[in-house]
């Protein structure tokens, strides 16, 4: 078997071989795996083992022929290349060469691309801004409002709707005086306030009363669903029972109900505190860890391999697709445009691309120790800690996820020792992103 490179490669990373497989070594193979076969076929009219060698081979001779070949091409190719040292990004295409076959070998062309070359710049001049905040004793306060108002319940009122009550409506809009789809329902419920309805037709709810009738228009937002963006339609809402919320007191029972035994309440308030400071940490790695890869980016030049990023959009398409069904969103016939996942894909190949050249460049690889103490960083939210770093090391593919966190840490550490570094110092809520009202 035999492999040589072709000159005029359509692109810098792109690269064809010629491999070369002897017929007699692949019709040596073929009547091997036949006779295996032959060893314990069955077909009615003989007994297990005794088909004669012929009747083997028609039945399954097309089959075992494209096997082989496969297999051959494969091995042989795998062979060509580490004779090479050429690094394969991707899945071969093969083809049958234009050469054609000859009685004593088959040729075929491998065409697939290798890795680029990766320059990286100086990343002296660039800036990092390191946040830092605290959690205060108000941060807890809205943590347990919050927790309050998913525990609420709700009574019927007479009252004006006000922001957080629980609304039954029935709707009916229409566009130029007929219904349009998705415009109706009956017996719906709402929470005012918690934004599953447009803005404009939640503030039309605020104020009415149980068994009243409202009309309005309502004008939709420019980037909704294109039948109906930047339409103006008319609404017909009855509000059948308005529902004030009762929230819970803060108490041993409700420290109870997430979790505290004792149903001790300052308890209740340190844990909560405990994991609002875990989440602000993982918040602030993250911002940190984003300026850095937008940094390497910025100051690195490459090539992107054509199949990797194929294979990245095609990866994105399929989580895209999980994602909706795990909503609850019907994928039968669903056609995502291949564009929605191109810039992100390119982006998620190219820092994959940059952050191994720098990982190798500086000696950076994760360390056993570095990764344990990772895998007991996460595990330490759970009831059980020590189960959980089990469940991490009984799988290699778990541990693989936090070697690559660890080595992404290894580049951030790396690189802030030549960024710029200034310190901003936020509130919780703006780190977090969190918006009240």
């Amino acid at each position: 078997m035999q492999a040589q490179t072709q000159a005029n490669s359509p692109s810098r990373l792109e690269r064809n071989l010629i491999v070369s497989l002897a017929a007699v070594e692949v019709e040596s193979q073929i009547t091997s795996r036949l006779k295996q076969i032959a060893r314990t076929a069955k077909m009615a009219g003989f007994r297990p083992g005794k088909v004669p060698f012929n009747i083997v081979a028609n039945q399954y001779g097309f089959q075992v022929r494209q096997e082989v070949m496969s297999d051959s091409v494969q091995r042989s190719f795998a062979h060509a290349v580490k004779d090479q040292q050429l690094q394969v990004a991707g899945y071969p295409r093969f083809a049958p060469s234009n050469s054609g076959n000859s009685a004593d070998k088959f040729e075929f062309t491998a065409t697939f691309e290798v890795y680029p070359d990766v320059k990286i710049g100086t990343l002296n001049g660039k800036t990092l801004s390191r946040y830092t905040a605290e959690v205060a004793d108000s941060d807890v306060d809205n943590t347990l409002e919050t927790l309050r108002k998913q525990r609420a319940t709700y009574d019927k009122t007479d009252r004006a709707a006000e922001k957080s009550d629980f609304l039954v409506i029935d709707f009916l809009g229409k566009l130029d005086g007929a219904p349009f789809k998705g415009g109706d329902a009956q017996n719906f419920g709402v929470v005012l306030g918690e934004g599953r309805m447009l803005p404009d037709f939640e503030a039309a709810l605020i104020g009415m009363k149980s068994g009243e009738v409202k009309s309005f228009d309502l004008t939709f937002p420019a980037d909704y669903q294109p039948e109906l963006a930047g339409k103006t339609v008319q609404f017909l809402v009855t509000a059948k029972v308005v529902n004030a919320p009762k929230l819970p007191l803060v108490d041993p029972e409700f420290a109870k109900s997430l979790g505290v035994a004792d149903g001790d309440v300052g308890k209740m308030r340190a844990e909560i505190k405990a994991n609002l400071q875990r989440e602000l940490k993982k918040r602030i790695q993250a911002k940190t860890k984003e300026q850095v890869m937008d940094a390497l980016l910025a100051v690195s030049e490459l090539e992107l391999p054509r199949s990797l990023v194929e294979m990245e959009i095609s990866r994105l398409h399929e989580q895209a697709v999980k994602d909706l069904e795990a909503r609850g969103m019907t994928t039968k016939d669903l056609q995502l445009p291949t564009d929605l996942f191109v810039e992100r894909a390119e982006k998620r190949v190219k820092l994959g691309l940059v952050l191994s050249e720098v990982v190798k460049q500086n000696e950076l690889r994760a360390k056993p120790e570095q990764i344990r103490a990772m895998v007991e960083e996460h595990a330490e939210s759970f009831e059980d800690p020590e189960q959980m770093v089990r469940w991490y090391y009984s799988e290699p593919s778990r541990l693989a996820e936090v070697e690559s966190m660890v080595l992404e840490d290894n580049v951030v550490e790396w690189a802030a020792k030549l960024l710029d570094v200034s310190t901003v110092t936020q509130s919780f809520d703006e780190i977090m992103e969190i918006k009240r009202s």
